[in-house]
């Protein structure tokens, strides 16, 4: 289900900026369009959706339009064209009044630089929307109570925020926007000023909350290991403000749209977010008992297969038989296959990182099962493919040389 909408949207800065959209769709350059109009473009024309309770994440280098676009969602800067659509509402066509009220009771924004109170203390900071929203003392406080318990800073409601480490104070901007209970969050580079360990620690929190609350979440970054962290989906931003690719952290990192993505992640650990369901395959296999020695093995040979996955009815997983064994089990007269089934193969889900198969990869002279959480056999995984994808972080100036290339001039050791 859809619940953010932008359709072919602009922010332009300078004079009548306007007049630079019909340069923009000539395919004149940003550099060009500066200097004919004085107009600097921020957004070029974007356009996507955002799924209910996703996290979003909008990633790119300085100047590439992130900051004005989450800004733009709830005009806190003014879109110079297109749409935005908060469940099927336009943003762009609302007065003052329901502006107003989207800002205090749909969407929810979380600062970098925190936005806190100092004479305030933590209570008070967190109320303090809903305080301007007008809600009754005791409700708003009963509401900011339980935003600070789900952020982890019980017993510390009566403390002033200058009195907290930075990682605390996030925690408060965090919680501030919970206790409005909006379902759209916007979250600024909510944790680009906090120290690497903290910060790490807020992305894991963050994780743990939204697999509780389920927000929709627009998450604002210019790092691209948190991005891929933390999107369910991430799109990424070119320096003309135009979107290149919006996907999966698999599905960028695996198929870059274009040069300019596949430079931007080309130095990423691919191992720790490409999974097993994105180098998977669909296995082949047979049902037991209904299926017998004669379908196993035609099966086997229209393959081209040694060994074949084995499931029940259910599709639940049984184990895998190789053709030797089934051979040996013709020999004999024997058509029932369940004798010869190897049970302790070995499997994983679809979510498992490449990084956490290859140990087993190196063990194992069978494809990897790939179920899900009730034993369903969904695929395979081969060894092959696990290595060739650690492989692909390999930089082969640093690759081993033989010791006889080496001694023969061949190697990389060279003078």
């Amino acid at each position: 289900m859809t619940i953010i909408e932008v359709r072919d949207l602009y922010k332009i800065f300078g004079p009548n900026p306007k007049r630079a959209i019909p340069l923009i769709k000539e395919g004149v350059a940003k550099g060009e369009i500066l200097k004919k109009t004085g107009c600097t473009i921020a957004i070029n024309g974007a356009t996507f959706s955002i799924k209910k309770s996703e996290t979003f994440v909008v990633m790119g280098l300085s100047g590439s339009g992130k900051s004005t676009f989450i800004r733009c969602l709830n005009r806190l800067i003014e879109p110079t064209a297109g749409e935005i659509l908060i469940d099927g509402t336009d943003v762009m066509k609302m007065d003052q009044s329901e502006l107003r009220e989207t800002r205090r009771h749909k969407m929810s924004m979380v600062f970098q630089n925190f936005g806190l109170l100092p004479q305030r203390n933590v209570v008070s900071n967190v109320e303090f929307g809903l305080e301007v929203s007008g809600v009754e003392k005791e409700e708003r406080r009963k509401k900011a109570l339980k935003a600070i318990k789900l952020v982890g800073l019980e017993g510390f409601e009566n403390s002033l925020t200058s009195e907290l480490s930075g990682g605390m104070q996030q925690r408060v901007g965090l919680a501030r926007a919970l206790a409005n209970e909006s379902e759209i969050l916007l979250m600024d580079e909510a944790f680009s000023a906090l120290d690497p360990l903290i910060r790490t620690q807020m992305q894991d929190e963050l994780l743990e909350l939204q697999a509780r609350m389920h927000k929709t979440i627009v998450f604002i970054t210019h790092d691209l290991d948190e991005a891929l962290k933390l999107g369910d989906r991430i799109a990424i931003l070119g320096p003309d403000g135009r979107v290149r690719q919006i996907g999966s952290p698999e599905e960028i990192l695996a198929n870059p749209a274009d040069e300019y993505v596949e430079k931007f992640v080309q130095n990423v650990d691919r191992t720790r977010v490409i999974t097993a369901s994105t180098i998977g395959y669909h296995a082949a296999s047979i049902t037991y008992p209904r299926e017998d020695l004669k379908a196993a093995m035609r099966a086997m040979k229209q393959q081209d297969i040694s060994s074949i996955f084995v499931t029940d009815q259910q599709r639940r997983l049984k184990g895998i038989v190789r053709i030797d064994d089934l051979v040996e089990l013709k020999k004999k007269g024997m058509q029932d296959i369940g004798s010869v089934i190897i049970d302790n193969v070995y499997t994983t889900t679809p979510n498992t990182q490449v990084s956490d198969l290859l140990t087993t990869a190196m063990q194992t002279r069978y494809p990897i099962a790939i179920i899900d959480e009730d034993g369903t056999f969904l695929g395979a995984v081969s060894r092959a493919a696990i290595i060739a994808e650690v492989g692909k972080g390999t930089d082969d100036a640093n690759t081993p040389s033989p010791l006889n290339e080496v001694q023969n001039g061949n190697g990389t050791d060279k003078e």
